[in-house]
C-alpha cells in the first residue's frame, strides 16, 4: 500500500484533498513520522459506516505490518527519555 509523505505545514494546507482521498498520509515533521491519517471510503457525504472504518483500520494494519512493536516501544522510550532530559 502506497502513502504519501507531507510535512505538517503542507497537510494542514491541503487538507481538504486528503480528507477526499483513498490514500493515506503520512505526517512528518523534520522527517519524522508523527502519525498517519487512513482515510475511509465514503459512500455517502459526512457518512462512515461500520464497514468502512473496518476497511480503513485493515489499511492501516497493513501500512503497520513491517513495525516491530518491540523496536516501536524502546525507541519511544528512549525519545521520551532524551525529550525530559533536555527540558531541564
Amino acid at each position: 500500500m502506497t502513502t504519501i509523505k507531507v510535512g505538517v505545514r503542507e497537510f494542514r494546507e491541503r487538507i481538504a484533498s486528503f480528507l477526499e482521498s483513498d490514500t493515506p498520509v503520512d505526517v512528518t515533521r523534520r522527517g519524522e513520522t508523527l502519525g498517519v491519517y487512513v482515510p475511509t471510503r465514503r459512500k455517502r457525504p459526512k457518512t462512515a459506516h461500520i464497514s468502512e472504518l473496518k476497511e480503513a483500520a485493515d489499511r492501516l494494519a497493513n501500512a503497520l505490518a513491517d513495525v516491530d512493536e518491540e523496536e516501536l516501544v524502546a525507541e519511544f522510550k528512549e525519545l521520551r527519555r532524551r525529550g525530559k532530559g533536555a527540558s531541564r
